[in-house]
Parts: structure tokens; C-alpha cells; sequence
């Protein structure tokens, strides 16, 4: 038995018994007649001590040279802890050890191992193994297993089956890029590694499984952020004979039972707005609804001076900043400077500070006068002592330019909480979306998705006007889930392709087997999938997802622990009958 308690363990009931401890020395400090050792194991830390009046020499020695991390296992009696120590549950005991064994020497870690560390992104990256050691990190992966766990029982308690798909699939050109696998026993021919369970989950639909679910890897080959991997987590689910409403009401049920359990937030509904409702309000299908900053559209109140810029623009938008008239003059040109950026885009930003006497002072007073501006504020919801700000231009642009502003202002005036939570589900998408550069029409979820109700007729008169039974869930300014009712008939969904650009040999040739499927008596099914990583974050009071995910990969999507990805041997090319350019 290596242990008979963990270092998180002890307290003062248990004074008096004889114990063995087994862990990582986080602190040794030596006093010459007495050597504290902290010993930590995931559970917590418990102080030993070796003292010379009560500990041989030899243990007192071996105590001395026990460097950090190295892995011991201790044997003592459990005493009461002269010095009190209320930081820890542990702190009003230590223990008296009567045995020491190094389990393992160490070398000197490259970074310290505590909650503040020495250690930079990188570095800690390298040594992921120590860095899983710091609490910080641990903690973060606990906090990802308690909502795995919630997750899983909600569902199963809601009549859910967890089914396993494949990992090697057939690669499809909608959506992001595959990793591709080569394979060895089919020469010139590839898997690939899948960005969702989607068809196979429609597929156990048409099997008749009604509910399913699975916590499942999927992969994207695509660009790098913050709270984005090659490799991530979905909660995947399913649902046979239902409508968007069922979809709604349970995975709605599961974000509220996760807020309340793992939170402690009880909401009693998630609120609803449409795709069209949320740009028009936020310039986003992904609205943060903490707080308010809500648009206002000035066009006919903006458009009848003679202010070129504003009456050559499709849209003129502003919104208004809460105690913003106490913003200098210089924050308001860095925040010009801001929307200027090419991240941004903007050509330029107008204000209109409300003052406290119920005047205004704006950047355009040589061509708007007191009730004009009085207007602006009406539209925006400004109030004395705000700062309205506008954007103009095209409007797709311009909504999504000041979106970013209206961000990173909250950002600045400490209006998002973190332990603030906001949920909204965004409804009535798009079902399609025009790409200029391809010259066609792109699914805006994905080919699956299935129109409106009554509005299949469009696809050939309008097809930019056809909404998707889709919904999206969106939590703190994030989108966290996603999802659709589907096209359940083999007519349907040739008509789908048919306006998606494919011809029928390639709608046959790359999802033959689910229109197949679709003549054996599929039922109406629709589903969801929440990105774990991306809830976990957001749950845990964060938006990077990059310290909830044991062995992340960097920006470069490199594991720079085990240096992967690398170059294979020349023999197993061959086995692959793969050529690499010269």
C-alpha cells in the first residue's frame, strides 16, 4: 500500500493515528535541528516534519536531501501543527515521519511548480506533464470532468443512448479541410478523420435509435486561435420525430441544468431572438446579452444633411456608450484609431457626447444641429452623460465593425462578467449564403439542414431569402452549440445539392449511402452539437479553451511535448505508396 490517505486528507480528527503518505515534495526548508517537507498530491499538500529530537539522524538526512518534485512516500504519526496554517484544510495538523522512501528522484523542474509560475506559455507547454502539476491547470481539468459527468447523466436520465461513430470516414468537400489518412491495404485511396458525427448520426436516426448522444473528438484542419484546436470535443446528440421546439426545450434543459449544477446560476428560460433581430440589434448572430450597447439605425435621421459620407453609406449605425462623455478626447481618437485597423476596417468613427445640461457636442456639428442629435440619441437610448458613437458604410461590414467595438468597449468597462451568465438561442439562419468567389451558393450550416417549414419552393426563385430551421445557442457572447432540423427524403435533399453547386454523379458518389438510407422509411429527426471545449471555458469563467484540454496543441497546431507532427520513415511511405515532392 503506498498510501493510506491523500495529502488533501488529514485534518485535526485525526491526530494521533499513523499514516503513510505518498506524493511530490513541493517546498523543502531546512532550519538545521528541523526540516519542514510540503508534500503534494492532487488532493492537496500536508506538512511533514523531521525534527532531530524526534527523527534519527538518517531520516533527518535523507529528509535534507530531497529535492522538489521528487515522489516520496512517508510514514508518520499525525500531530498537531504548532503554527496554523487557516490557507489549507490541512493546516492545523502535520505529520511526525518515522519513515521516508524516495519513489522517484527529479530532476530540477524548468519552471516552478506553483499557481504563479516562472514558466512561460511555451515552456510550460513542453512540460505539460509539470504543468498539469500546478493547480491551475489541475483544477480546470477537474472542473472539464464534472460537466462531462453532468452532461452524461442529464442525457441518460432524459432517455439518451451513447453511441461511438467512426474516426475513419470518407472525406467531403463541404465545410473545413480534412486530415486526410492514407491507406495501406487500398493503394491511392484515403480516410478521413471526421469534423463531426453528422451523417452517421442521421443514420442512426433512420436505425431507429430515437435518442443518441456521444462525447466524441472531431477534426479540423484549419487556421489557429485562442479557442480554436485541430483536434476538439463535441457534445453530440440526436433526436428522431421531433421539431425545432423539442430541440429547443431539451437542450435547453441540459445548458440550464449545467448553469445551476456546476454554476449555481438557476435561470428559469433562455431567451429567443432571430438571425435578423440579432444584427439588426448587436451586428452579431452571436450577441454577448449581459449588457446593453444595443444599435440604433439612423439612416432617416442621419441622411438628410450634407454629409457625403453618411448619405453615400448603406447604413449609418451607432450605439451608446454608458458614461462615455467622460471619455477624453484622446481615448475617443484611440479608439478612431482602433476602427481603423485593418482587423477592423472602419474609415472613421463619429461621437456625439450627451452632456449633463441635456446639450450635445459631436465631430459633425458643422452639418447636424441640437435636435438632429437629439434624434441620434433617441434612436441609440443615450442619456446624459453618454457617448453615442457611429460607424457607416456598407451594412454587413458595418454592423460587424461596430459589434467589435461595442466588445471591446465592454471589455474596457469591465461589463462582462465572467460569472455572469447570459444564455440566447438565435434562431431562423439563413439556409444559404452566396460566396462571390466560387459564384455559388454554400450551405451556412451544412447541406443537411433543412429549409422552413413552406419554404422549400424558394430554393429556385430566391434562394437568398430561404430561412433554415436552424438554431444556434449562445452563451456570454460565444457560441457554444449549434444545430438544425434535417432533411429526412431522398427527393429533398437531391434538390438540396442539385442548388448547392453538386451534380447528381457527385451528390451520388459522395453521400449515395445516405440518400439511400433516406428510401427505408427515415423518420424526422434534428440534433445538435456543443462544442465541450468552448462550454467548459466559458462555464469555468474563461474564453480560451486552450488550459481545459490536457495536451493542447500551440498556435502552429504543433505538440511541441512530443514534437508532432514529424516526418514518417521512408518505409512506411512506401507501405503508404506516398511520394513526397522532391
Amino acid at each position: 500500500m503506498y498510501r493510506s490517505h491523500t495529502c488533501g486528507e488529514l485534518r485535526e480528527s485525526h491526530i494521533g493515528q499513523s499514516v503513510t503518505l505518498a506524493g511530490w515534495v513541493q517546498k523543502v526548508r531546512d532550519k538545521g535541528f528541523v526540516v519542514w517537507i510540503d508534500l503534494r498530491d492532487r488532493y492537496g499538500i500536508t506538512q511533514l516534519v523531521f525534527d532531530q529530537e524526534r527523527t534519527s539522524v538518517e531520516l533527518l538526512q535523507q529528509a535534507r536531501e530531497a529535492g522538489r518534485e521528487f515522489v516520496l512516500q512517508v510514514t508518520g504519526e499525525v500531530i498537531e501543527r504548532a503554527s496554523k496554517n487557516p490557507k489549507i484544510p490541512t493546516g492545523g495538523i502535520e505529520v511526525l515521519a518515522t519513515g521516508l522512501q524516495v519513489l522517484n528522484p527529479s530532476l530540477t523542474p524548468p519552471f516552478t511548480i506553483e499557481d504563479q509560475t516562472d514558466g512561460g506559455e511555451e515552456l510550460r507547454m513542453k512540460y505539460r506533464y509539470l504543468d498539469i502539476r500546478r493547480n491551475p491547470v489541475k483544477e480546470k481539468l477537474i472542473f472539464r470532468s464534472r460537466v462531462a459527468m453532468e452532461v452524461r447523466k442529464y442525457l441518460s436520465a432524459q432517455g439518451f443512448i451513447e453511441i461511438e461513430t467512426p474516426y475513419l470516414i470518407k472525406s467531403t468537400p463541404e465545410g473545413a479541410r480534412d486530415f486526410v489518412v492514407p491507406s495501406r491495404m487500398n493503394e491511392g485511396q484515403f480516410y478521413a478523420l471526421p469534423q463531426s458525427p453528422q451523417t452517421f448520426k442521421q443514420l442512426l436516426m433512420v436505425g431507429g435509435m430515437d435518442k443518441y448522444f456521444q462525447i466524441v473528438k472531431c477534426f479540423r484542419d484549419e487556421d489557429l486561435r485562442a479557442d480554436r484546436q485541430p483536434e476538439f470535443t463535441q457534445i453530440d446528440c440526436e433526436m428522431a420525430f421531433v421539431e425545432q421546439e423539442d430541440i429547443l426545450n431539451a437542450f435547453g434543459g441540459l445548458t440550464l441544468h449545467l448553469l445551476e449544477t456546476i454554476c449555481g446560476v438557476h435561470l428559469e428560460s433562455i431567451p429567443r431572438m432571430t438571425y435578423d433581430e440579432a444584427l439588426r440589434r448587436y451586428g452579431s448572430d452571436k450577441p454577448d446579452i449581459r449588457f446593453g450597447m444595443e444599435f440604433g439605425e439612423l439612416n432617416e435621421v442621419a441622411q438628410h444633411r450634407d454629409f457625403s459620407v453618411f448619405n453615400q453609406a448603406q447604413l449609418v449605425v451607432g450605439l451608446a456608450v454608458p458614461g462615455g462623455n467622460r471619455f477624453t478626447r484622446k481615448e475617443i481618437d484611440t479608439l478612431t484609431e482602433w476602427v481603423k485597423r485593418p482587423q477592423v476596417g472602419a474609415k472613421g468613427l463619429v461621437y456625439v457626447r450627451c452632456n449633463e445640461d441635456g446639450a450635445f457636442k459631436s465631430s459633425v456639428d458643422k452639418f447636424y444641429d441640437q435636435q438632429d442629435l437629439a434624434l441620434w440619441a433617441a434612436r441609440t437610448g443615450a442619456q446624459k452623460g453618454d457617448l453615442i458613437l457611429v460607424l457607416s458604410g456598407e451594412v454587413d461590414s458595418t454592423r460587424a465593425q461596430l459589434s467589435m467595438l461595442r466588445m471591446k468597449l465592454a471589455e474596457e468597462l469591465g461589463l462582462r462578467n465572467p460569472s455572469e451568465f447570459a444564455p440566447l438561442w438565435v434562431v431562423d439562419f439563413p439556409l444559404l449564403e452566396f460566396d462571390p468567389e466560387s459564384g455559388r451558393y454554400h450551405a451556412m450550416h451544412h447541406p443537411f439542414t433543412a429549409p422552413k417549414p413552406g419554404q422549400m419552393a424558394l430554393l429556385d426563385t430566391d434562394p437568398a431569402a430561404v430561412r433554415a430551421n436552424a438554431y444556434d445557442l449562445v452563451l456570454n457572447g460565444n457560441e457554444i452549440g449549434g444545430g438544425s432540423i434535417r432533411i429526412h427524403d431522398r427527393p429533398t435533399q437531391e434538390t438540396m445539392f442539385r442548388h448547392l453547386g453538386f451534380t447528381a454523379e457527385q451528390a451520388r458518389q459522395q453521400f449515395g449511402f445516405l440518400m439511400d438510407a433516406f428510401q427505408y422509411g427515415a423518420p424526422p429527426h434534428g440534433g445538435i452539437a456543443f462544442g465541450l471545449d468552448r462550454l467548459v471555458a466559458i462555464l469555468g469563467g474563461q474564453e480560451s479553451i486552450r488550459d481545459f484540454i490536457a495536451f493542447p496543441k500551440n498556435n502552429s497546431g504543433r505538440d511541441v511535448m512530443i514534437d508532432a507532427p514529424a516526418p514518417i520513415a521512408q518505409e512506411q511511405l512506401d507501405e503508404l505508396h506516398l511520394r513526397l515532392k522532391e
